[in-house]
């Protein structure tokens, strides 16, 4: 079995740190009640104001189920639901769906609200979520929904407000997974358009037809994403949402966005604040900082395609060139925490491991390492090889700590050269494994079986390193099919080993997330990550102008 794959790109993501106390998997194939979904304060109710928010990239694609940045998370995230939610620790929450889990072993199910409507009046029932996740499945639309639905079979409405999931085989994360990254589109707008894998949704036939607290009525590329507020919400207090409108902003970057935010040109900024920022920010007049929790981590991946890079000990190498507690104390300000090298991090408390630790920084071992592997320095005392690292300009923690690495190789006699890319070239050489190291982030690693096989299963879609090791794969696979936690746990901590000791990712940091916005607005509600941080649906729609 090869598992569900997510391309989850930036970070996803995909942006993040911590996987935080993912929810276990029943002990047994059985039916998990989650209870019914909450409403959050409104504040002072709908008003007449826009609520302007910084980007720093363009919408890449309107078809939720084919975005692969944040911004097109944060923009279509207003429009189309998702079936759960998440909370600080990790936990899943009710969204659309009020219950879900498991009927046996292969089954799982969602139960779903009876109050919703799409934005052109017509009910959204359990045919549409049904008929989305079939779609996807047939369609093999790539994103940050299709790589988990490998083990799906078929989806089935059997009744309007209940889906089950025929699974091809047992899996014991898949029913949260799908609920938490899979959103709901209208079958009725979306079938018609033929593959749901090239639907653009673009708005050019008509506008669009979604469902969420606002709807796209306007954009312009480089400029602005505006989307106005609908006449009913059930997901918030009060049903109607606190804006009129919503206007996404492009800037070039952070910095701009913070001059902007400062003027008055904008209310929030929807990246996170570079750590420099946060306590000169915090004690500005006419602002806020709001934090977030981080479920995700930084990371560096060696690209095993390159000859060099498949050799072990230069991938042990590289992991001991690197200052890990200058980066955390330099560029992060303190704001950040190892994780002990460890893709199981800390906040896992039943998966945590701290046998394992963080790699150390030990320049003469790395080059120990490098001469191990079979390079011979030269006088210069630099091995012959290069590699090139990649990251994201519009990444200002990366572009910092990247530019660290690259020092503390050199100390080691490795030569990294940098190359920074505007955000979307930056995910293009990502999917096309133009790099020897990527250095980036995802913002939310929420289970950890889910996680792995993303990870490190060979087409995984954030298997940036190119791993394919049988010993790792069948631990993965197996833990896939294991309903019993405490096994569970056993297996991912032996695949945990395999993964440190032989450095298919080097895992430098997580940290918690702050956010900006202008004290004239109140009723934010802070969801972890960068991806969900302030900019949330939820958070959209309880947000009202101070009066």
């Amino acid at each position: 079995m090869r598992g569900r794959l997510l391309a989850l790109g930036a970070a996803i993501a995909l942006t993040v740190s911590l996987a935080a106390c993912a929810p276990q998997a029943p002990t047994s194939p059985a039916s998990t009640d989650a209870g019914a979904t909450g409403g959050a304060s409104a504040g002072t109710g709908p008003s007449d104001k826009t609520l302007s928010i910084g980007t720093t990239t363009d919408v890449v694609n309107f078809n939720p189920v084919l975005g692969n940045s944040r911004t097109d998370s944060w923009v279509t995230n207003l429009m189309y639901p998702h079936l759960l939610s998440i909370s600080d620790t990790g936990a899943k929450e009710p969204n659309v769906a009020t219950k879900w889990g498991y009927v046996d072993d292969t089954t799982g199910f969602y139960e779903i609200r009876d109050d919703l409507t799409w934005s052109d009046g017509t009910p959204l029932t359990a045919k549409d979520v049904a008929w989305t996740l079939n779609a996807v499945k047939k369609d093999e639309a790539p994103g940050t929904f299709f790589g988990q639905l490998g083990n799906l079979d078929t989806a089935t409405a059997v009744s309007d407000t209940r889906v089950e999931l025929k699974l091809s085989q047992p899996d014991s994360s898949i029913i949260e997974e799908i609920g938490f990254w899979g959103v709901v589109v209208p079958q009725h707008v979306f079938e018609p358009k033929g593959s749901i894998a090239t639907f653009a949704n673009d708005g050019k036939d008509g506008g669009w037809v979604g469902l969420g607290p606002f709807i796209m009525s306007d954009f312009q590329v480089g400029q602005h994403y505006t989307l106005k507020r609908v006449d009913s919400y059930p997901l918030v207090d009060g049903g109607v949402p606190g804006p009129a409108e919503v206007v996404y902003r492009v800037y070039p970057d952070v910095n701009t966005e913070i001059l902007a935010l400062q003027s008055g040109e904008i209310d929030v900024i929807a990246n996170a604040l570079p750590p420099t920022q946060v306590e000169k920010l915090r004690s500005t007049a006419g602002l806020q900082v709001i934090e977030a929790a981080g479920l995700g981590y930084a990371h560096m991946v060696y690209n095993m395609d390159n000859p060099d890079l498949a050799k072990t000990e230069v991938r042990q190498a590289l992991a001991h060139a690197a200052d890990y507690e200058a980066i955390r104390t330099v560029v992060l300000q303190g704001q950040a925490v190892s994780t002990g090298s460890s893709a199981l991090m800390p906040v896992l408390k039943d998966y945590y491991d701290d046998s394992i630790t963080e790699y150390e920084y030990d320049p003469e071992l790395a080059r120990s390492l490098m001469e191990k592997a079979g390079y011979t320095a030269g006088s210069d005392g630099t091995f012959p090889v290069e590699f090139r690292l990649i990251y994201s300009l519009q990444d200002a923690v990366t572009s910092q700590w990247a530019q660290m690495v690259k020092d503390s190789a050199a100390e080691a006699g490795i030569t990294i050269t940098l190359q920074g890319s505007e955000r979307n070239t930056y995910l293009a050489q990502t999917n096309e494994g133009d790099y020897d190291i990527y250095a980036g982030n995802f913002a939310i690693m929420d289970d950890p079986v889910t996680n792995f096989s993303l990870s490190y299963l060979p087409g995984g879609a954030i298997n940036y390193t190119h791993v394919d090791d049988p010993e790792l794969n069948a631990l993965i696979e197996k833990g896939m099919v294991t309903f019993d936690t405490d096994d569970k746990i056993a297996i991912m901590r032996d695949a945990n080993k395999i993964v440190h000791e032989q450095v298919y990712d080097n895992i430098m940091y997580t940290q918690n997330l702050f956010f900006a916005a202008s004290d004239k607005w109140t009723g934010f509600i802070s969801k972890p990550s960068e991806l969900l941080s302030i900019v949330n649906p939820l958070s959209l729609a309880s947000a009202t102008p101070v009066e």
